[in-house]
């Protein structure tokens, strides 16, 4: 039987695998670091990542072990906040991101950090 789309991957499989790329990312581990832990390819990362492909127990453990995170992490909880979680590593894992976070938080709060915000809200609007 043929896979289904993305388009039509199970909620959960995509929200375990944002989860998975942002701790990925948090612990600044590549896809192929992850996948050489894992033993799987780094595209088998990719398509977890995506959630095109479910995460197998053993292998969630296996990945969890390597991002030094607990397996219930990997699902967060069952509430209306996990829908904001979730948002928020939807927004992380854009790349740079996460890059650009760090950078902001080592400026002085205050007018730098206002001004950078503006600057960037600015760039939204230069087509």
């Amino acid at each position: 039987m043929a896979r289904k789309p993305e388009a039509l991957a199970d909620p959960i499989d995509i929200a375990v695998g944002a989860r998975i790329r942002l701790l990925r990312k948090v612990r600044g581990l590549s896809q192929q670091a992850l996948a050489e832990a894992a033993g799987v390819t780094f595209q088998q990362i990719q398509k977890y990542e995506r959630g095109a492909n479910r995460v197998s127990a053993s292998m969630l453990s296996r990945i969890a072990t390597t991002l030094q995170a607990p397996v219930s992490e990997m699902f967060g909880e069952v509430s209306p906040a996990s829908g904001a979680i979730d948002e928020v590593a939807g927004l992380l894992a854009e790349p740079g991101a996460l890059q650009l976070l760090r950078a902001y938080s080592l400026l002085p709060r205050g007018a730098s950090r206002a001004a950078l915000v503006e600057f960037v809200r600015s760039l939204n609007n230069v087509a």
